[in-house]
């Protein structure tokens, strides 16, 4: 199985080095993203309330359990079902179906303003001053709405994953840390806690215990490895996260760094992830 890159700028999923791959690391140093690179775009644009379209990838077994995964800066559920498609080859999966949400287009100011599939504004690549608070919160409302929508179709909170990479990461962790319902758990890659300042007291009763899967590239140009370390502290020393006393533990925070990754997923990422869900939404006889 070939190795899947993610985009600096988009989070596409990517199987190798190409010109297109060069191409897109120059719009990035351009903040520009050619609209050839976007595939697949909704042609919707933000509104409150307006639901959220997704692409759905069925279990290949019966139905028991299911994985919402967003997506990063300028892509869409596209970009995930590669990853999607094969975690559920593996027969300890077949029960898992995959809900791919596409993000609302809107303007980045850190693109230069340009229009593009985003779950909120992004004032700097530097993370470091206001966040687009507003933006996030209507986010997490629809991205809640798709779990809601599970729930009410039978799957218990309990056998639902939510996770994302860089900026779906971070709604992933916003949305899950926050709701109502406690998850199986949530799985973050290359992404950052936000609204540090008030996340605390905006976090459910539940987060303490809510299983964590969190990977992140040693060498991240864009979201670097201090935001994830620091973001990590946040969980464990502010929110009262455990460490996993073994590694890929679904308990607690298991906290994964890549040596030598950038903003990006390798392989090793990705069968410790798929190792992690299969911990956290376990198969069940055909007949419960």
């Amino acid at each position: 199985m070939p190795m899947h890159l993610r985009s600096i700028i988009s989070g596409r999923a990517r199987t190798a080095v190409t010109l297109a791959g060069i191409l897109t690391v120059l719009c990035l140093i351009l903040r520009k993203t050619p609209a050839r690179y976007l595939p697949h775009l909704p042609s919707y644009t933000m509104a409150a309330s307006a639901a959220l379209k997704f692409l759905t990838v069925p279990a290949t077994s019966k139905h028991t359990a299911t994985v919402i995964f967003v997506h990063g800066l300028g892509d869409t559920g596209h970009g995930w079902k590669p990853v999607a498609d094969m975690f559920r080859t593996d027969p300890a999966l077949a029960h898992v179906k995959w809900i791919l949400p596409h993000s609302p287009i809107r303007s980045v100011k850190a693109n230069m303003g340009m229009e593009m599939p985003s779950w909120f504004d992004i004032y700097s690549f530097g993370f470091d001053i206001d966040e687009d608070e507003m933006g996030m919160l209507q986010s997490a409302r629809l991205i809640s709405q798709l779990i809601t929508a599970e729930v009410d179709s039978g799957v218990p909170p309990s056998r639902i994953v939510l996770g994302g990479f860089s900026q779906g990461a971070t709604m992933s962790l916003l949305t899950g840390l926050t709701g109502e319902r406690k998850l199986a758990g949530i799985a973050v890659l290359s992404g950052w806690l936000p609204l540090r300042p008030k996340f605390k007291a905006m976090a459910s009763p539940h987060a303490s215990s809510m299983p964590v899967f969190w990977g992140h590239g040693s060498v991240d140009p864009l979201v670097k490895f201090q935001f994830c370390k620091d973001s990590a502290e946040f969980l464990t020393k502010q929110l009262g996260i455990p460490l996993a006393t073994t590694p890929g533990e679904c308990k607690g925070l298991s906290y994964n760094i890549y040596d030598g990754m950038g903003h990006t997923t390798n392989q090793k990422e990705l069968d410790d992830l798929k190792a992690w869900i299969q911990k956290a939404l376990p198969g069940k006889p055909a007949s419960s």
